[in-house]
């Protein structure tokens, strides 16, 4: 709490000192000393203990740091940034009352993991929010739903992923190591975008109005279309106050080439403080490059389910560089899922977690198609029909409670499972 107070101030007064009103040397200073401070408790709290530890490596004598990570730090130092970068830009005005910075930055909805949030998205609703039985109802179906991704498909799958990753390199079947890769991508997927939707849900119950964070992110036919469907507040953020201001397209290829790799290896240090959260930064450096610069025009020409498999097949490699405790893990885990490590194709365990936990697995493929907004399209498309009003005040309604409820069924009956995101 004293540190979210203290993000407050200096925001807060930093805003003010990037307003307009004042002259461009103390703007220019004041924007400096907000990066500072920001990125200065975020790298202080985050990251000095991945330095110290890896310059002990080198200088035995450095003592290690083991430093606490203050819950949602990540976010709400992006958010904070984004309001004096904003201020400073002339995008929005600097807010006078230090509560409504308050508000802003500590909006407990999206607070501990997102979506991260531009002022400029409810500056309008701090001030003048409207409340509304609508917004509440629509907010309240949003909730449930996020909470049933969470809850009845990522925990389930996360248990396949988890016994597929704890496996030891000498037992792990190749359909094994392509089981766990599957379950981990759908975990990843339903528990970060469920928190989202419960953010947007939560945030609309009191007035707010959040843009998406996710949009279908497994139908995506590139992987700069993925890209474009992934924790949207993120990928925005850093093309807007880093890849933009470093010159973005702008400039010469090599320089562009040198922008991607920067953001992208940022991007994958913003997640964590471990070496394959870096990695896993550069790996999708490489593949955006490559399809800018390579193969892009190729994959232009070819079927749309190609460009898909091609798709889903670098984002599950990616998911393993994720999710991966070391680097000899990532490569006995390539080297199952390539049948290069003499474990055989099938076991046991595998047969097991199929039929185990095949209609979870079922279910998520299943969510993670547009079938929600089709389904949306169709009553839409017969709004005055009884059956499409009937469906609409009645049925999702009463399924939204169903799901909540059986999710609360499944959370009293579980262990604790955390959001993914929070440890970021």
């Amino acid at each position: 709490m004293p540190l979210i107070a203290f993000s407050i101030v200096v925001n807060y007064v930093f805003g003010r000192l990037v307003d307009e009103r004042h002259g461009i040397r103390i703007r220019k200073l004041s924007l400096v000393g907000a990066l500072v401070c920001n990125l200065g408790l975020l790298v202080f709290f985050k990251y000095l203990g991945f330095l110290t530890r890896n310059i002990s490596l080198l200088i035995p004598s450095v003592p290690v740091l083991d430093i606490i990570l203050p819950i949602g730090i990540s976010f709400y130092t992006f958010q904070s940034l984004s309001y004096v970068i904003d201020v400073y830009r002339r995008e929005v005005k600097s807010e006078k009352n230090i509560l409504r910075v308050a508000l802003y930055i500590v909006l407990f909805p999206q607070l501990v993991a997102g979506p991260i949030v531009r002022y400029a998205t409810i500056a309008d609703e701090i001030v003048n929010r409207k409340e509304s039985i609508d917004d509440f109802y629509h907010g309240m179906i949003r909730f449930l739903f996020g909470l049933a991704k969470k809850v009845l498909i990522a925990n389930q799958v996360a248990q396949v992923a988890d016994e597929a990753f704890n496996q030891g390199a000498d037992h792990l079947a190749t359909g094994l190591a392509w089981l766990g890769v599957v379950a981990y991508t759908a975990q990843i997927y339903f528990d970060f975008s469920g928190y989202s939707d419960m953010a947007i849900g939560l945030g609309r119950m009191f007035g707010f109005h959040f843009l998406e964070n996710f949009d279908y992110p497994y139908i995506a036919k590139s992987i700069t279309e993925f890209w474009r469907r992934w924790h949207i507040s993120l990928s925005t953020w850093f093309r807007d106050y880093l890849y933009i201001p470093l010159g973005g397209n702008r400039c010469s290829r090599k320089r562009q080439i040198l922008n991607l790799l920067v953001v992208w290896g940022l991007t994958g240090l913003w997640h964590g403080a471990e070496w394959n959260f870096i990695c896993w930064g550069l790996y999708y450096a490489l593949l955006l490059i490559g399809e800018r610069y390579v193969w892009g025009g190729l994959m232009d020409k070819l079927p749309s389910v190609i460009g898909h498999i091609y798709t889903m097949l670098f984002v599950m490699v990616g998911w393993l560089i994720f999710r991966a405790s070391s680097l000899g893990q990532i490569l006995s885990f390539l080297s199952a899922m390539f049948g290069a490590n003499h474990c055989g194709i099938w076991n046991d365990q595998a047969t097991y977690l199929v039929l185990e936990y095949r209609w979870d697995l079922l279910l998520a493929v299943i969510a993670s198609l547009p079938v929600k907004t089709k389904l949306q399209d169709i009553l839409d498309s017969h709004r005055d029909g009884r059956l499409s009003v009937a469906l609409s005040t009645i049925g999702i309604p009463i399924f939204a409670l169903g799901v909540g409820a059986l999710s609360m069924v499944f959370l009293v009956s579980s262990g604790f499972n955390p959001f993914i995101y929070f440890q970021f």
